[in-house]
């Protein structure tokens, strides 16, 4: 038998030989071992660098994500001892004396803004700040609400239905604070003329001699024009593969100020989402109405003004301007009078001896401004919308800025994102600036906007500050 394996064997060496093959010996088995070693340490070490990347990766994300849930601390403690006040003293309105099942129930609440804030944190980029909080803050306390009826715990109903305005209101202006927040680094990738938008953005720039990723960066700023070539794609798959957010300075720019660079804009770039084309075309139905549920507040005070206009420098307590309109059509813009009969216009200061005596508090609160909710009606404006120019006016500005046009493509509105971000415009620097908030509005055009609008605009007349 041995003999016969013997023979076997050494037929099929014959055989292999024949064919080409070559007889391996201890020295050359010692040899094709090593490169199978190497070639397997190879493949092994590949995934173990990619590992290394993706464990970086988590830890980067894990830091942002603790680092930016902090924003929240403040408004989530705010909105717990809110809450908690309300729900106590609407449980108790009625001697209701149960108190664990009310501090159960308090304590179930304070959950709903920590989770709230937790999936916000995840949502810093989202487009639509306060309707993205509404609707988290109303899903966790629908949810809160569900487990305290499944438990069947004594609960007041009242009680949560006064909580829920104050969840979603001090929610959804957390989440605004937060995306207006400005807590990671960011850097700016240098090219011709990076300094002068480092500035305007105020950020530093990237080091010119940098071959590496810098430490603790988690925003870079590039321009596709410059950046999007053969010379600068090691460094930025660098910056991808570390986690770090590359975008154009103009989207920061946009993001991060509200407003656009009037530059680089075109409108071309206009491309309307269904939800945005929607909302254009219910928003003249939310005109209207909101004109018609203000009425018993409006009327009053449009009475009040008029009268005392009237008292102290008689009629006509209103008068008329012709402003530049949606399409650039010319409009009667209807104002109340706060200056003396007789005096010239033009932009006011404070003190001005033009303005009728106490007509400065009527200014300073808009109430001069009631009369133009007849020109919503009538469809001239809107209520939340570029402001409209005086037609000589807006033609000088269009000389110079022949895309200050683009702020005619919606109607103009009582108040705007220009007006509550940058006021009234005074001089051509100014009017840039105001243009380029305008240009963001149109683009961005969208009901969770017009919202934050609204209620900027609130702010500023309670606390008295932006008129002139």
């Amino acid at each position: 038998m041995a003999d016969a394996a013997t023979a076997n064997d050494q037929g099929a060496k014959q055989s292999y030989l024949a064919r080409g093959g070559a007889v391996i010996g201890p020295v050359g088995a010692r040899v094709r071992a090593r490169k199978i070693h190497k070639w397997t340490r190879r493949r092994l070490e590949a995934p173990r660098g990619l590992s290394i990347i993706i464990d970086q990766r988590t830890r980067r994300r894990r830091h942002r994500y603790l680092r930016d849930i902090r924003n929240f601390l403040a408004p989530v403690l705010l909105c717990v001892l809110m809450q908690s006040a309300l729900y106590f003293l609407v449980a108790t309105r009625f001697g209701r004396s149960d108190w664990a099942n009310i501090f159960i129930a308090i304590a179930v609440l304070a959950t709903v803004p920590v989770l709230t804030a937790f999936v916000l944190t995840a949502f810093r980029r989202h487009a639509a700040p306060v309707m993205v909080a509404i609707i988290v803050a109303s899903a966790m306390f629908s949810f809160a609400v569900s487990t305290l009826s499944a438990v069947r715990l004594p609960i007041s109903y009242q009680a949560l239905l006064a909580c829920w305005p104050v969840i979603t209101a001090v929610m959804a202006y957390a989440n605004v604070s937060f995306h207006q927040s400005r807590s990671e680094k960011t850097v700016l990738a240098p090219f011709n003329g990076a300094e002068q938008i480092a500035e305007e953005l105020d950020v530093p720039l990237l080091d010119r001699g940098s071959a590496h990723v810098q430490a603790d960066v988690d925003t870079l700023l590039i321009d596709p024009l410059e950046h999007h070539k053969e010379e600068w794609a090691p460094l930025l798959a660098q910056y991808y593969l570390s986690d770090v957010e590359v975008v154009p300075w103009t989207q920061y720019l946009e993001h991060r100020f509200g407003r656009l660079d009037i530059d680089s804009f075109e409108s071309t770039y206009l491309a309307y989402l269904p939800s945005q084309v929607l909302y254009a075309r219910l928003k003249r139905i939310m005109d209207v109405a909101a004109v018609m549920i203000t009425l018993p507040l409006t009327l009053p005070l449009a009475l009040f003004t008029g009268l005392y206009i009237a008292w102290r420098d008689g009629f006509p307590v209103i008068f008329v301007q012709l402003r530049r309109g949606y399409a650039g059509r010319p409009f009667r813009m209807y104002k109340f009078r706060t200056m003396y009969k007789g005096s010239a216009g033009g932009a006011t200061s404070a003190q001005d001896s033009r303005i009728i005596r106490g007509c400065g508090v009527l200014r300073k609160f808009r109430l001069d401004e009631i009369p133009q909710l007849f020109n919503v009606l009538l469809g001239e404006m809107s209520v939340i919308g570029p402001r409209p120019e005086a037609i000589d006016l807006a033609k000088s500005y269009e000389r110079v800025m022949p895309k200050y046009l683009l702020r005619l493509m919606v109607l103009p509105g009582l108040t705007g994102w220009a007006q509550v971000n940058s006021g009234y415009s005074g001089n051509l620097k100014e009017a840039r600036e105001k243009l380029s908030y305008d240009l963001y509005y149109i683009k961005h055009l969208s009901l969770d906007l017009d919202l934050r609008i609204a209620l900027t605009t609130v702010r500023t007349l309670l606390l008295r500050r932006g008129a002139r």
